[in-house]
């Protein structure tokens, strides 16, 4: 899967390529907890430039990035209008800059990391959870299939995107999320009976 340009794993020799799996998890969660109370612009804007730079830094081509950004579009113009009219300008650009923001971090983090450093540091952190009955290798099966998951839904996304441009409903949101959703329950259906069939899932 490391030939993947839609949300895994891309081969290289970048700084954070070798930064470990943990270090670069944890970066990503302390920025999703920092988020819950960033604000201000000025703030919003550092969040978005440390996930451009780390972008920079794993020398991520534009191309892949506006891949990864092209299915949030919509539902970033949707929450801007919406902060506009509510609350005003400022206020829609933090919420809109900060989502942008992981997502470019989250991005960093899956394009730079393989999929198992991943889920090994998700185990190994849960480990002691065992003793109040979690099962931690599930939980890292559902980490891998989440991560995984991404380059389907952003594949599906596009899908809808250019057959709706083809019907000429490129401007109606209901016609881009509806066939969304169901393609992707679809999709989690065949993934829960492969998982079944396998014995790995009741």
């Amino acid at each position: 899967m490391s030939g993947s340009t839609l949300g895994l794993y891309r081969p290289g020799t970048t700084v954070l390529h070798r930064l470990p799996a943990g270090v670069k998890l944890g970066g990503l969660l302390a920025a999703g907890v920092g988020s819950i109370w960033t604000r201000d612009p000025l703030t919003t804007s550092a969040l978005l430039a440390v996930g451009v730079t780390g972008l920079a830094v794993a020398r991520v081509p534009a191309g892949v990035v506006l891949r990864q950004l092209r299915p949030l579009l919509v539902l970033a113009a949707v929450l801007a209008i919406f902060h506009v009219v509510v609350s005003g300008p400022e206020r829609a650009y933090v919420v809109v800059g900060v989502l942008l923001a992981l997502v470019l971090l989250a991005t960093v983090v899956t394009l730079t990391t393989r999929t198992t450093a991943l889920v090994d540091v998700v185990v190994r952190v849960a480990g002691p959870l065992r003793h109040v009955g979690l099962d931690v290798e599930r939980l890292g099966l559902l980490l891998a299939l989440g991560v995984r998951s991404v380059p389907v839904v952003i594949g599906l996304a596009e899908e809808v995107r250019d057959a709706q441009r083809a019907r000429g409903l490129a401007a109606s949101p209901t016609a881009f999320a509806v066939p969304l959703v169901v393609r992707s329950l679809r999709h989690a259906d065949r993934v829960g009976e492969a998982l079944a069939a396998r014995g790995l899932d009741d």
